[in-house]
């Protein structure tokens, strides 16, 4: 008695689609991010679909969360307090840099995000928030630190393998903040 599938069917190599996000997918997602006031900070509209790899650390942990077990073309809205986003802010992360550190030529005012590099090496984005002729105040928070913040997303793609070229970050930068942008 003969099999049901030809010799051409099994030589054909198919592709795997998977239905449910799990860790260890590379899940590709349109979003949009906005603050509480609505005003819209982060969004895919216009670009390539934000792709990542579930479970290694490359998103705030409450977004992660909301995408397991998403499935293809899902769609979704939720909102993060700022303890499952960028957390709150910190008043111990401002810091005091006396003028004459600053580089000399370089002109500088407040709302201005400049890197600092850290005694590791990596670099960390850091906000004026105050100047005058002896000092700089900087702030070190996550521009987003302390804001709840709201999200749509949709669910893509799903898959065992990265579809997209990854880009790399700048040497020191560890692609949490705004330094790759």
């Amino acid at each position: 008695m003969g099999t049901p599938f030809s010799r051409e069917s099994w030589a054909k190599p198919r592709e795997i689609i998977l239905e449910r996000v799990e860790n260890g997918n590379y899940v590709s997602v349109e979003y949009t991010g906005k603050l509480g006031n609505g005003d819209v900070f982060d969004s895919s509209n216009g670009r390539q679909p934000l792709e990542v790899h579930m479970g290694a650390g490359q998103l705030i942990k409450g977004f992660e969360s909301k995408l397991i077990g998403m499935t293809l073309n899902e769609k979704k809205v939720f909102t993060l307090p700022p303890e499952d986003a960028y957390g709150p802010r910190d008043d111990d992360r401002m810091q005091f840099i006396p003028r004459s550190e600053v580089p000399q030529g370089m002109q500088v005012e407040v709302g201005m995000i400049v890197g600092l590099v850290t005694s590791e090496g990596k670099q960390v984005p850091a906000r004026i928030v105050e100047l005058d002729d002896e000092q700089l105040t900087m702030d070190l928070n996550h521009p987003l630190a302390g804001e709840t913040l709201t999200f749509e997303i949709e669910v893509v793609g799903i898959s065992e393998t990265p579809t997209q070229k990854s880009a790399s970050c700048p040497s020191g930068c560890d692609c949490s903040s705004d330094c790759c942008e």
